[in-house]
């Protein structure tokens, strides 16, 4: 079949993804460069470019500090390798709190410099006007509630929510609100279990777990925490390989060549063609 023939790939889209609650789990992991997005694409329904790229790729000691240009350079990298998947790109602090005005400024400037689907927002209740305004306005929205690290100053660091009736209260109420207010998915990260069940149970939204629910959704994984390259991951994380060990022993072997002189050999170096 010629290349011109082939069936082009159909992208997830907003409304795919919400037509998926209480359906076939939706999968979903985050994604920062090109060729890591290339090799994920095939296996999610949605990639997350996550503000926890300050973390894993930066080496940042919290989210705070990312910027709307270090999310733009990386959307657009996911973006160059990605065909299915739906590319979500998260606001960064301070990108969306001062008023819905300004929020639709930065997410359409994140949309169209690199021509993601959608964009994430952490939802706390003052985030509904917000998330109602980007939607009418035809800005596709994926809410996030529960543990929220761009709130870790306040909150003292990264805490699991809804241990206590109050806080269970104020989280349901969180996502109510996220999805009357038109959020095509909520993220439910670090509560425990019954409270993400009964906000799944609540919204018409699909919800899409990380330390929450196996009953979410969908679940999603920062990528770096899954392949094990992570020196510590929080206890939700299930390593499905271990790259960091791999990197380790190629490096260790790698530099045992170079010092023996045994790398570069024979077939690694170029020779003049005789004649």
């Amino acid at each position: 079949m010629s290349a011109q023939s082939e069936t082009p790939v159909k992208r997830q889209t907003p409304p795919s993804i919400r037509a998926r609650k209480g359906g076939e789990p939706i999968v979903c992991l985050t994604a920062y460069d090109a060729p890591t997005a290339g090799l994920l694409d095939p296996h999610c329904d949605v990639l997350l470019v996550g503000d926890s790229l300050g973390m894993v790729v930066h080496g940042l000691p919290s989210t705070i500090g990312v910027t709307m240009e270090m999310m733009i350079l990386h959307g657009q990298a996911v973006m160059r390798r990605a065909r299915q998947a739906l590319v979500v790109i998260d606001m960064p602090f301070g990108s969306y709190e001062k008023s819905p005005q300004q929020a639709f400024e930065n997410a359409s400037r994140i949309l169209a410099e690199t021509g993601a689907q959608a964009v994430k927002l952490e939802t706390g209740a003052f985030a509904a006007e917000t998330v109602r305004f980007l939607t009418e306005r035809g800005v596709p929205v994926m809410g996030h509630v529960g543990l929220r690290p761009q709130a870790s100053l306040a909150d003292g660091g990264f805490k699991a929510k809804g241990r206590s009736q109050t806080e269970r209260d104020r989280v349901l109420e969180e996502a109510r609100l996220t999805d009357e207010a038109g959020a095509f998915s909520i993220v439910i990260e670090g509560t425990s279990q019954d409270l993400a069940e009964e906000i799944s149970a609540a919204v018409s939204a699909p919800t899409i777990g990380i330390g929450a629910s196996a009953k979410c959704d969908g679940q999603v994984l920062v990528v770096n925490d899954m392949l094990g390259q992570s020196d510590w991951v929080p206890r939700f994380v299930k390593k499905y390989a271990d790259l960091r060990g791999l990197t380790d022993e190629a490096a260790r072997r790698f530099a045992e060549e170079v010092r023996a002189r045994s790398f570069p050999g024979p077939e690694h170096v170029y020779h003049v063609k005789a004649g």
